[in-house]
This record gives C-alpha cells, sequence and structure tokens, in this order.
C-alpha cells in the first residue's frame, strides 16, 4: 500500500513519461511479489511434504528395525530353545549311560530287579542310589572302599542287609507353611531351605513318618504356628522321632522356639490317641538362629524322657540328643566286626574313644579287663554311665572330655592301652588326636569310619607312624545313599 501511494503522488509532479514508467515499474514490482508469495506458499508445501515424507521414512525405519529385532530375538530363542533340546537330549542320554551302567544283568540263576525310584527322588536328594539294584550299589560302595584303601589293607567284601527299606530308627522333619498357609513338613532340598513335603519315606521308619503326618494335620485345630527362620516368627520348628528297633518304643521330641506349648496336655492326648505307640514326649527348646535341630534345653511332656532299646545283648538308655547309630541291624553286625577284630581276651586295657552312649566300649567289657570311654557330650556321657548301671557292668569308666586331650594326658602319665577303638565324626581324626594316639603306643587300633576318603587320610598318617593295616571290613549302613561304614583292624609293627 506505501508503494502505490507513493506512485500516485509522484504521478502528480512527474512528466507523463515518467508516469508512464513508474507505473510499469510498480507493475513489474507487484508481479515479483506475486511471485514471491506463490514461491513461498511452494516452499511451505514443498518444506511440509519433505517433513511427512521424513516423518514416514522414520516411521519405517523404526518398524523396519523392530522386526529385525524381533527376528533377532526370535533367532536367539530359537537358538537357546535349540540348546535346551540338545542339552534335554544330552541329559536323557546321560541319564540312559548311568542306568545302563548300573543295570544289573540278570541271569537265570540271579535275578535281580532294579526298584522303582522314590518320587522325590530328584527334589531331595538324600538318596543318591535311587532307581540302582541293591547289588549295584553294594559293588558300587564295595569298589570305592577298595579303591581308597587298598594301598593300606585287604579290603574284604562288603556286608549289605537282608531288607534294605525303612532301616532309619530316628526320622527328622523340619516345618513350614506354603505361600497359601498349608503346613508342610519333610525335608530340606538338598542345597536350599525349600521344604520338600514328605508323607512317606524309603528308608525312614514307617510308624515315624506316619507320626509326622499326623502332627502336622493337629497343627491347625491347635492353632500352633510352625517357624519362620526369616521373620523368626512361629513356635514349631522340627519334630525328632526316636524309634527304639528291639524294643518298639517311641520318643517325639517337639522343637519349639519357646517352652509354652499353648494346650500342651490336650495336643499330647489328641496325639496318643492317634499312635498310642508313642512312650514318651518332649519339648526341646531351640530359641537361637542357628542350623542345629536340637537346642540345650529338654521338658517332658508324657514318659520318661527317653527311650530304651537292645543291641548285642545289651539295654541302652536313648535320650534326645544322644548318639545311637541309625540302622540297628547293620550296626549288631558292625560292633560284633569290630570287636572280633581287638580279638580280646580279656587281660586287655581297653579305650572307646568318641564312645557316645557306650555301645561299643560296653560290648567289649565282657572280653576285656578294664575299658575307659572318652566323650564329649555330657548327656551322652550321663546316658552312658547309666547304662553301664543298667547292664551290671563294673570293669568300664566314662569321662567328659575331649578325646584327643584325654589320651595325650593318658600317654604322660605313662598309662597303657591295649586296645583303642575310635569312632570319630565324618570328618576324621584330627592330627593332634592321631598323634596323642601313635603317643599312646597300643598293640592294635580298631578304626571304625562312616567316610573312606578321611579314614584312606588317617589311615595314610598311622601307617607312617608304625602300624600296619591288618583287616578292613565294609559295611553297608545306609542302603540307597553314597555313605557306606568300614572297620579297619591295625596293628603295631
Amino acid at each position: 500500500m506505501r508503494k502505490k501511494n507513493y506512485a500516485f503522488k509522484a504521478a502528480n509532479t512527474m512528466k507523463p513519461t515518467e508516469v508512464a514508467n513508474a507505473a510499469k515499474k510498480q507493475k513489474r514490482m507487484e508481479s515479483t511479489q506475486r511471485a514471491i508469495c506463490i514461491s513461498s506458499k511452494k516452499n511451505k508445501n514443498y518444506i511440509a511434504t519433505d517433513e511427512k515424507q521424513s516423518e514416514e521414512k522414520r516411521k519405517k525405519e523404526t518398524k523396519l528395525k523392530g522386526n529385525q529385532n524381533k527376528e533377532k530375538k526370535s533367532k536367539k530363542n530359537q537358538v537357546i530353545e535349540r540348546k535346551s533340546k540338545e542339552k534335554g537330549k544330552e541329559n536323557i542320554s546321560k541319564e540312559k549311560q548311568i542306568q545302563e551302567k548300573y543295570r544289573w544283568i540278570t541271569d537265570s540263576s540271579s535275578e535281580q530287579v532294579v526298584p522303582d525310584a522314590c518320587p522325590l527322588a530328584k527334589k531331595c536328594g538324600g538318596c543318591s542310589y535311587q532307581g540302582i539294584a541293591y547289588e549295584t550299589q553294594l559293588k558300587q560302595k564295595y569298589s570305592q572302599v577298595n579303591k581308597l584303601l587298598k594301598r593300606f589293607v585287604r579290603v574284604s567284601p562288603i556286608i549289605g542287609m537282608d531288607n534294605p527299606y525303612h532301616y532309619r530308627n530316628k526320622v527328622h522333619a523340619v516345618f513350614t507353611r506354603a505361600a497359601n498357609g498349608t503346613v508342610l513338613s519333610g525335608i530340606y532340598q538338598e542345597g536350599t531351605h525349600n521344604v520338600i513335603n514328605v508323607d512317606a519315606c524309603q528308608i525312614e521308619d514307617e510308624t515315624a513318618d506316619k507320626i509326622i503326618v499326623d502332627i502336622r494335620g493337629l497343627l491347625k485345630s491347635f492353632k500352633i504356628k510352625t517357624y519362620d527362620e526369616d521373620t523368626q516368627y512361629g513356635l514349631l520348628r522340627h519334630v525328632l522321632i526316636r524309634r527304639g528297633f528291639a524294643s518298639g518304643q517311641v520318643m517325639v521330641v517337639l522343637v519349639l522356639s519357646s517352652p509354652i506349648l499353648p494346650s500342651k496336655n490336650n495336643f499330647v492326648k489328641a496325639l496318643r490317641k492317634l499312635h498310642p505307640e508313642i512312650t514318651t514326649i518332649l519339648l526341646n527348646i531351640n530359641d537361637k538362629q542357628t542350623n542345629m535341630v536340637l537346642g540345650e534345653r529338654n521338658i517332658t511332656l508324657y514318659g520318661k524322657g527317653y527311650i530304651e532299646d537292645q543291641l548285642c545283648g545289651l539295654t541302652f538308655r536313648i535320650s534326645p540328643s544322644s548318639f545311637y547309630q541309625v540302622n540297628p541291624t547293620q550296626t549288631e553286625r558292625l560292633y560284633q566286626t569290630a570287636i572280633q577284630f581287638a580279638g580280646l581276651t580279656g587281660n586287655e586295657h581297653v579305650i572307646d574313644a568318641y564312645c557316645g552312649i557306650g555301645t561299643i566300649g560296653l560290648a567289649a567289657a565282657k572280653g576285656a579287663k578294664t575299658v575307659t570311654g572318652i566323650e564329649c557330650n555330657r548327656d551322652a556321657v550321663r546316658d552312658a554311665i547309666i547304662n553301664a548301671k543298667i547292664n551290671g557292668i563294673k570293669n568300664i569308666y566314662f569321662y567328659h572330655q575331649d578325646a584327643g586331650e584325654f589320651i595325650t594326658e593318658y600317654a604322660e602319665n605313662k598309662e597303657k592301652a591295649d586296645v583303642v577303638f575310635m569312632d570319630p565324626p565324618r570328618s576324621g581324626c584330627s592330627e593332634s588326636f592321631l598323634r596323642a594316639v601313635v603317643k599312646l603306643t597300643p598293640k592294635k587300633i580298631v578304626y571304625i569310619s562312616c567316610n573312606p576318603e578321611t579314614l584312606a587320610r588317617d589311615l595314610k598318617y598311622l601307617t607312617r607312624c608304625g602300624y600296619r593295616g591288618m583287616a578292613c571290613q565294609p559295611i553297608d549302613m545306609f542302603p540307597f545313599s553314597g555313605h557306606v561304614e568300614t572297620v579297619c583292624l591295625l596293628s603295631r609293627k
């Protein structure tokens, strides 16, 4: 508009030719402006079009990239799935190889049946020989012992069981609750704190398993909470059942986090109504954060607070924490072998190291002049003294002391021992203990071991210190597991 006004004013003062030129110039400017506007609009359209095309291109690229990622993931999943299948096939192949390795080959004279594996075997992990014929289990265990010990002593054929089922006279169950509130009782899955619910076990005493299942059922009606290790809330932690194989007496131990059991009298009555075979019921108080099952305090709710059983013609009193072999049938064979190896004539001074409740020492006492039992568990020593009185044995003495310290002092006091029985835990004997035994210079050492690997280690030490292996007898105390008991006789050179 300003330019139009300028042209109009200029026309009043300019010549006609100049006016005509100015008009032409004005027209050219207006034409140029229109061209610029049109060009601007076109550019805007072009820019919008370019942006739209760029956006569509980005979307296409994103979609393409997403499809490529999906393809990559799909290919990766296919690879993982293929590897998983291959691994599965490999595992199946390995299982078949193991089955073929351990399968008992039958002939017309002797037919071995591979037993059905326990349905909990893979979860539990307690019985590594599940699904393997018993004769084959014995062969494998003998091979293990012979491989480890043959350089020290000749190993005799292993002694197995006539019936390898339900032999454990001591059964322990841990109690907890599932996420839905269901009470579970059983054992920890191997390597975890996950509880595997167990109603029946092929190696545990059947009466004990039934009692545990019924206790599980009583908890709800008596509103007893199971203990949670993480929150430390709840009452019932474990149940321990011990049953005398010969006597049939049954002990039930309820391990609680507190000494107060609600409606305890009614609970005892209800449990005994279901199982009148129960002879004693105790509370054991374990209020500590520990992996130990039993605490130090016991409260008797019913009965005498202990049971008795017969072994090797003797009667033994068994308390909740007493060490007593879990397989009584094989225990008799074990102890008879040990005493036979000792060759007692009635003139020997015998030491029973790690004596527990005195089972080996009392069984050997009738063939020895004197027996000295050493045990670091105070309750076991108390039971051992009572066991000696029950059986009228007067030539045996028990001491509450560390076995290594006792034997060291014994040797320093110039005391002598003709035979040393030793039945250490799975970890075997400490070097200080073995050094003390060698210093005592007994004529014979009868070593009872539940771990052939630590036995081999200790035999190596003893054979270097003047003893030689004379006899070795493996005994299968724990069918369906990889454990084996071994008795070794060593004599001074």
